[in-house]
């Protein structure tokens, strides 16, 4: 996708045009930023005011940062407000306050999913589908953080629609992967993509013909040993406070590759998981399924 200036929320193209804003534009843009939730209250007269500029000023700010004026401007303000504050205005502090702290979380999180969102390969997520709807197995491997959303991907078998695996030893996704078959998709989920053992047990998986998925954070030796890379480009922090955003991406692209996988499948599939889910449902209330069939 572009990257131009009228693209991504604004948020995140104030930050990116910093260098190139003039000095009068810099002053709205540290007003912004510093208070991106009551600029969006504010009138074009209150803005210039409080930057220090005049409003033709504000009007040339809105427009170098790809919006047409002020009116337009505010509206993708709140927009932008609604996803979430950039990762650069999220870094948390240790004296930040526990309100403090839960709102750059979240809003952290928030921006960071955005942005796989906007930057997820459409044709990659659609061959991926495909190789998971056609399979008669598939092995998810990960490790650390990348291991826990392989398991919870295991978790949604039934929505695949056949047995599914997910080895949390080395040595068992290696033997997994000599193991498989032309049939089999193999699921490699490393941020990274530089894991040596992970490229190692693809590196057996393709040779024994398996169709391999790699979910990777960027270019990578995992990408390129992938049959289809599926690119999750977070907006991860290396501040030392804020928590890893990747395993939260990760989880959501296995989300949407188990739901259209699930689509795919015909009506009585669909029953079964409807049964199923009722079934749960009584569980938890307390009801047994025998009582209530």
């Amino acid at each position: 996708m572009s990257n131009g200036p009228g693209n991504g929320p604004v948020l995140e193209r104030v930050n990116q045009r910093l260098p190139e804003l003039r000095r009068s534009e810099r002053k709205v843009a540290d007003v912004i930023l510093a208070s991106p939730h009551a600029v969006v209250q504010m009138t074009l007269a209150e803005l210039a005011e409080a930057a220090g500029v005049s409003q033709p000023t504000i009007v040339r700010f809105a427009n170098a940062i790809g919006c047409d004026g002020f009116h337009d401007f505010r509206i993708q303000l709140a927009q932008s407000v609604a996803l979430g504050i950039p990762a650069t205005q999220s870094v948390i502090e240790a004296e930040d306050d526990t309100a403090t702290t839960v709102s750059k979380i979240f809003d952290f999180s928030i921006t960071s999913l955005d942005h796989v969102r906007r930057h997820l390969d459409l044709s990659a997520l659609d061959r991926a589908v495909d190789a998971l709807a056609s399979s008669s197995h598939i092995v998810f491997i990960g490790l650390g953080a990348s291991g826990i959303v392989a398991m919870d991907a295991e978790q949604k078998f039934p929505l695949f629609g056949v047995p599914c695996s997910a080895p949390i030893d080395t040595h068992q996704q290696f033997l997994a992967a000599s193991t498989s078959t032309p049939a089999t998709a193999f699921v490699a989920i490393s941020n990274t993509g530089r894991t040596v053992s992970i490229l190692d047990t693809v590196r057996v998986a393709r040779e024994r013909g398996a169709t391999v998925i790699g979910i990777t954070g960027g270019p990578s030796p995992l990408a390129e040993l992938s049959n289809i890379a599926l690119v999750v480009e977070s907006l991860d922090n290396t501040d030392v406070y804020t928590p890893t955003i990747s395993r939260l991406a990760q989880l959501v692209v296995v989300d949407v590759l188990a739901t259209k996988v699930l689509l795919r499948r015909d009506e009585s599939a669909l029953r079964d998981i409807r049964t199923m889910k009722t079934r749960l449902s009584r569980m938890r209330s307390g009801t047994s399924p025998e009582a209530t069939a």
